[in-house]
């Protein structure tokens, strides 16, 4: 048997506490946009590297840059992972809140867990974020 409708109070109170994990997940999602929008552009580069011809001298050397792509698109990639369970378990704290509320369930320990595993997980696509950024600067390209 369900209980009774939460009241009016109670949702508010949910609301108010779903603010700050959803701002957290819009800011993951624009961070996302930000390494999906590197990741093409590094896509971008690889193609454009891997389409000169061996036999072109002068811009054969460019394809030297090839394997730091590589590694920088692994970065992203993961970077882009670790956002993304970031915002899966901001989404379940959003809904572990409401539907507590709904079954009067008490759940600060259980949210406080997830919201401390969403922040480091974000906390991890940072550091990926900061290492691809530090050899995109510090390794550019000598030939373009």
């Amino acid at each position: 048997m369900l209980p009774d409708t939460p009241s009016v109070t109670q949702i508010s109170h949910v609301i108010s506490q779903a603010a700050a994990p959803a701002f957290l997940l819009g800011a993951l999602a624009a961070f996302i946009a930000v390494l999906m929008a590197r990741l093409n552009r590094i896509i971008d580069r690889s193609i454009y590297l891997n389409q000169i011809p061996d036999q072109d001298q002068s811009r054969a050397r460019l394809k030297q840059d090839l394997p730091r792509l590589v590694r920088r698109a692994a970065m992203i990639n993961r970077a882009i992972f670790w956002s993304i369970m970031g915002s899966i378990f901001i989404s379940v704290v959003i809904v572990v809140g409401f539907v507590s509320a709904f079954f009067q369930v008490r759940h600060e320990r259980g949210v406080a867990i997830l919201f401390v595993v969403a922040v480091g997980a974000f906390m991890v696509s940072l550091v990926d974020f900061a290492r691809e950024v530090r050899i995109a600067l510090t390794e550019y390209d000598h030939y373009g």
